[in-house]
């Protein structure tokens, strides 16, 4: 699923429903993650197979080696974080609205997707910023995967090697719709 294609569905998801659909920003997606809580995990300290699904040849903190499903699972296959939001940690990787930035320097402040130049440019660009560069041809994916480490998987966990280009499709990448909440004075 590339980046362009979860940007598509919402867009028509917007047109048939006549509501606001859109992917989550950086931001957004944390807190969604965390719900409330401030461990590497929204479970606790470390994480195992038990309660995520990726590559359980690899560990985190004391936890043990688990299994390695070597696919993914079906939602709702672990336990929901304290908000109700299933898999936020491993199964597949999350496109998040924001052009990637290498840091936080010069970042949003309401929680708003970050973005830099053309969103909707496919060419590869880069940016100047506020001093920060940004890639108008890359957005962060968060959460983890099947087939990564339990590193990956960390509430926080961002890295612009796994940061790819917006037109790439991955048999490890998904999306997460967030519905906008129409405001009234």
């Amino acid at each position: 699923m590339s980046w362009y294609d979860a940007v598509e569905f919402c867009s028509r998801l917007c047109k048939l429903t006549n509501q606001e659909y859109r992917l989550p920003s950086e931001a957004e997606w944390e807190y969604a993650c965390r719900a409330g809580t401030t461990t590497p995990f929204h479970f606790g300290e470390t994480i195992t197979t038990d309660l995520a699904n990726y590559d359980g040849n690899y560990t985190y903190g004391d936890a043990p080696k688990g299994k390695y499903r070597k696919t993914t699972t079906d939602v709702g296959s672990f336990p929901p974080n304290l908000f109700g939001l299933y898999d936020m940690h491993g199964l597949v990787w999350e496109w998040c609205a924001d052009t990637w930035h290498e840091n936080y320097k010069g970042a949003t402040t309401d929680g708003s997707a970050w973005v830099v130049g053309d969103n909707n440019n496919c060419l590869p660009q880069i940016n100047v910023v506020g001093g920060v560069v940004g890639n108008d041809n890359r957005s962060p994916v968060r959460g983890g995967s099947w087939d990564y480490h339990p590193r990956c998987c960390c509430s926080a966990y961002r890295s612009d090697d796994i940061a790819p280009p917006r037109g790439d499709f991955g048999f490890d990448i998904g999306f997460r719709v967030v519905y906008a909440l129409r405001r009234t004075l």
